[in-house]
């Protein structure tokens, strides 16, 4: 049944529910996070403190708690602040895991999107199979393939192309190497999703005019299948810039990300004004780009239709 033909209050009640679970699980621990972010806990154990104060009848707003993201040391760079390093760092192994998972994942989805009908019900099955293990799980299982005495070095040694052990663990490509994995699925599904529902007949006639399968590609199947990549790079971009888990496993010292810098904050500074501060700041830099993106986005297809 489609939604125009549904009657009003069950319209409302279907439209309201996606509204009320982003108001619940999203808008209102986002201003739980911005009303923490301005207490000044002082010497106080607890992040709860009230913001009005009574006596002078003012709001005690923190600005502080904004402001050290970005003050340097004295000689130091303009904005060369450890969370603004993180932050920028963040960025750009999120960007290299969605290019890496877009290249891995694009030839994946094709596939299956060309594949027999009664064959790609078991070929996404093969897809999500990892979601039904755990993910701390599959991330400790890296650290054994990729560890000094783990088992991709034991093998290399065994047929004798090293001589001792390569560090590949606490290392760039072990981290990327393990987001890639774990986020190559949310590339695959939409592209996939995308994929399956292009009218493959527009190559075949490309073909027949004598267009080469590379160019045909290039040229119809890439930008039918636009969706579906931003789709996949958007589920892949974001929760990489706040990974934790992955890049404290498998990642050096020197990948400090931004989740890392946030957990430290809270739990070893016990400093949550300045960690729900840096995630206010993170999310907003995260979520306004993309709310223009696809405020402009809209209006250039409004257009286009009309």
């Amino acid at each position: 049944m489609a939604i125009s033909s549904i009657p009003m209050p069950g319209k409302r009640f279907v439209i309201g529910v996606p509204f009320v679970w982003l108001f619940v699980f999203f808008f209102l621990p986002f201003l739980i996070l911005l009303y923490i972010s301005f207490v000044d806990m002082g010497s106080d154990i607890h992040p709860f403190k009230p913001l009005w104060d009574s006596t002078a009848g003012v709001l005690k707003l923190k600005y502080e708690n904004y402001l050290s993201i970005l003050r340097t040391e004295e000689g130091a760079p303009l904005f060369k602040t450890l969370y603004v390093d993180a932050y920028l760092r963040s960025i750009g192994y999120a960007l290299i895991t969605a290019l890496l998972c877009l290249v891995l994942g694009y030839p994946f989805a094709y596939f299956i999107a060309r594949a027999p009908e009664s064959v790609r019900p078991a070929l996404l099955l093969m897809v999500m199979l990892p979601f039904w293990t755990s993910f701390l799980l599959r991330v400790y299982a890296w650290k054994g393939l990729l560890a000094d005495q783990g088992v991709i070095n034991r093998f290399l040694m065994s047929i004798g192309i090293i001589g001792e052990p390569m560090q590949m663990l606490y290392t760039n490509v072990s981290m990327l190497v393990g987001m890639t994995y774990v986020y190559l699925p949310f590339m695959i599904l939409p592209l996939y999703a995308n994929l399956v529902k292009m009218d493959f007949r527009l190559l075949e006639a490309a073909y027949d005019l004598g267009t080469t399968p590379f160019k045909a590609f290039w040229l119809i199947t890439v930008p039918l299948s636009k969706a579906g990549i931003i789709a996949g790079f958007m589920l892949v971009f974001i929760p990489c810039v706040g990974e934790f888990v992955i890049p404290s496993l498998l990642g050096g010292p020197e990948n400090l990300m931004f989740g890392r810098v946030v957990w430290d904050e809270m739990f070893t500074a016990n400093d949550w004004p300045k960690a729900t501060a840096l995630a206010v700041v993170m999310i907003a830099l995260i979520v306004i780009p993309l709310a223009i993106y696809y405020h402009y986005t809209g209006e250039r297809d409004e257009g286009a239709k009309s």
